[in-house]
């Protein structure tokens, strides 16, 4: 029987809200330390192989999307097995879980439950260890250089985190050039700010408004524009060459079953001459790459399009980031399958989209082991709770995003990020030109 410190002694579930006010869960886990509290996130721009998300589905509630059967799952389910087990175990926590469910995307309990169980979980072992989360995350990775990642600030907002016309969905900002991440946060929202001032000029105060990710979504449409004004913003700040872009054009959302994109598919009137094949959406990449000072394309083709994703790498990869979010869902075998075809070269890291803190471990040190890059991600439908924070730091991910340096939801992360810094003190570490690529191999 394992020690007080780390016993379960208690799990109790509840359904709360996220940023977009949709349900989603809570989960308090009990040991003899006190009580962990971790709560999930939920995407908009999701991939249809994600672990299950799962919702109620009562039209008479919420319209469909509450999360009481989840809750169930876990009081009644989840929380009776789980008693008595070590949080110091994560592995046998996370795989009991995954044994009490079953399946293979979660479906049955809902990885949204299982989750919340599994990051609570790993909170309490840091605890029973008496060392802070991220290192407790390093030592179940067998990481010996946690480094604290370079923020990639959500700046400007398309897709269908925004209503404008802008097809891609996100235009990121990342301070590479900052000595430390409190320099990079400063750096971030000093350009975030005349972003807004250049905006605004140019397209009034209702341009201004913010998506659900707090960035900017003026009435633009193409990548050219929202590109045009980072460039303007980043020179105006004062930051040009230490201030890069990332861009996630979210390419799912805008694929057709015709096996076309269609860039025009916000628009109010559609004459279809936004539509492009795969091939020529990566001649377009080529021209912006060519144009713009951007380091990583998220996302730049469907999540099936493998064929597209191994040509944009064999063009851009040796030079760029290509980043798979909706090809890879976090997911190991998905992972494995894009090594061995070489259709991109870093993994979005989503806990959600795989449901365990194990899984989402065992996903980084794959990607790792083939030489990839990792950004830890936040979801557009976010909570207060600044787990990844911690994660990103364990893990050496390099970057993260957690939206724009706006949005309580969304700068908690990166608060949280400041105070690891300074309790590290003279033994932090900040990414800054080595984003691309951090070894967590002993």
């Amino acid at each position: 029987m394992p020690g007080q410190a780390s016993t379960i002694t208690k799990i109790v579930a509840r359904q709360i809200f996220d940023s977009r006010g949709k349900p989603t869960v809570e989960v308090d886990l009990t040991t003899g330390q006190g009580m962990f509290r971790a709560a999930v996130p939920s995407g908009k721009s999701t991939g249809i192989h994600e672990a299950c998300e799962l919702r109620d589905g009562d039209k008479s509630m919420y319209q469909g999307a509450g999360v009481l059967t989840v809750v169930k799952n876990v009081n009644e389910i989840l929380a009776p097995a789980m008693l008595g087990m070590d949080v110091t175990k994560q592995a046998e926590i996370d795989q009991k879980m995954i044994e009490l469910d079953g399946t293979d995307n979660k479906g049955k309990l809902g990885a949204n439950g299982i989750l919340a169980v599994s990051m609570a979980a790993c909170r309490a072992g840091a605890a029973a260890r008496g060392v802070p989360l991220y290192q407790h995350i390093a030592d179940l990775a067998g990481n010996p250089r946690p480094v604290l990642p370079v923020p990639s600030f959500n700046v400007i907002n398309g897709g269908v985190h925004a209503g404008n016309a802008l097809a891609p969905q996100e235009f990121m900002i990342l301070p590479v050039g900052a000595s430390g991440f409190e320099e990079a946060m400063r750096m971030g929202t000093e350009t975030y700010h005349t972003l807004r001032s250049i905006i605004q000029n140019k397209y009034g105060l209702n341009a201004v408004n913010v998506g659900d990710e707090g960035g900017f979504a003026p009435p633009i449409d193409t990548f050219e524009a929202a590109l045009d004004l980072l460039t303007e913003a980043i020179a105006a700040a004062g930051y040009t060459g230490k201030i890069k872009i990332g861009m996630d054009p979210a390419s799912s959302e805008f694929f057709r079953e015709s096996g076309e994109y269609d860039l025009n598919f916000k628009a109010a009137t559609n004459n279809e001459s936004g539509r492009r094949t795969s091939a020529e959406m990566v001649e377009l990449y080529k021209q912006l790459v060519a144009k713009y000072d951007v380091i990583f394309i998220e996302d730049p083709l469907s999540e099936d399009d493998w064929a597209g994703f191994a040509d944009i790498t064999r063009e851009l990869g040796s030079q760029y980031e290509i980043i798979g979010d909706d090809l890879l869902c976090t997911n190991p075998k998905r992972i494995q399958r894009a090594i061995e075809s070489k259709a991109c070269n870093a993994l979005l890291l989503k806990v959600n989209q795989i449901g365990t803190i194990s899984e989402s471990i065992k996903a980084v040190q794959l990607a790792k082991s083939a030489g990839w890059g990792v950004l830890t991600s936040h979801r557009s439908g976010e909570t207060a709770d600044d787990f990844i924070a911690d994660l990103s730091v364990g893990l050496s991910t390099g970057h993260i995003k957690s939206g724009a340096p706006a949005r309580s939801e969304r700068v908690n992360k990166y608060n949280q990020l400041i105070r690891i810094e300074q309790e590290l003190g003279s033994k932090a570490v900040y990414a800054g030109d080595n984003w691309r690529f951090i070894s967590i191999s002993a």
